[in-house]
């Protein structure tokens, strides 16, 4: 363990050194809270903190590193069937996570975007209004911008789109002959013009992907990276890892071998 300690600031230095590719927009599935709430024997909603507070720290990292499209997993349409009691812990964690990006000083220096894609009307009437107003104070903001995926899920995405698209038949305002790959993509989240993915990261050693993101990120075969960490315990290291098996797969792609 100390010789690890001694010798990861040299390798995240020797990495950060590198002259990668660094992907435009990296989508991430923080998974581990409980397992790391349970881990250091301490209670649910204290692991999900833990992990809002590395999500801020992470933030930095990725700002400093270039990625100007960052997608956070966090809560899905299955994670309703949780305890109710979680559930709420959340919901109150998010809504104070949210209302704190009006006054943040990170947030309009960095001059971040903040939007939700997923289910709104899923939610509860009091965490929507923290979402709104977070979006409303940062709506102008182009340096960075920051995607919370809450109440997401990815057939849930293709259906809402779908609903959407053909209430604009129904209405005359879509003609049938014009849906397209560029006009689905028009109307995921809302128009919110969030762009292909180019790198999913999926923390607490689980390996695959729960169908996240499944137009932006499947559909244009981004570059997937699985580590041990428990998202709490997500290093920069591990970003920077995630990062350079990006870089692996756009120089295999510009190679001609289609992947790294």
């Amino acid at each position: 363990m100390i010789l690890r300690n001694l010798l990861e600031p040299v390798y995240e230095w020797y990495l950060t050194m590198q002259q990668m590719h660094v992907p435009r927009h990296v989508a991430i599935i923080q998974d581990g809270n409980r397992r790391f709430a349970r881990q250091m024997g301490i209670d649910t909603a204290r692991g999900h903190r833990a992990g809002a507070d590395k999500t801020e720290e992470m933030l930095d990292w990725a700002h400093d590193l270039g990625i100007s499209h960052i997608t956070l997993y966090s809560f899905s349409t299955e994670n309703f069937s949780r305890k109710q009691d979680e559930v709420s812990h959340l919901f109150a964690l998010f809504k104070e996570k949210f209302m704190s990006v009006i006054t943040d000083e990170r947030v309009h220096r960095y001059k971040i975007r903040v939007q939700m894609v997923g289910d709104r009307q899923l939610l509860p009437p009091d965490l929507l209004v923290a979402v709104e107003a977070a979006e409303a104070a940062t709506k102008d903001y182009d340096g960075f911008t920051l995607n919370i995926a809450l109440a997401y899920g990815g057939r849930n995405e293709i259906v809402l789109v779908a609903r959407d698209i053909v209430a604009g038949v129904q209405k005359g305002t879509i003609n049938p002959g014009d849906i397209d790959v560029r006009m689905v993509e028009d109307h995921l989240y809302g128009g919110k013009g969030v762009p292909p993915v180019d790198l999913i990261i999926r923390t607490g050693n689980e390996y695959r992907t729960s169908n996240f993101l499944p137009w932006l990120a499947n559909g244009h075969e981004s570059a997937v990276y699985f580590c041990a960490p428990y998202w709490p315990l997500f290093r920069k290291i591990d970003l920077l890892r995630a990062i350079r098996i990006y870089d692996q797969r756009v120089q295999g792609k510009r190679n001609g071998n289609g992947s790294a």
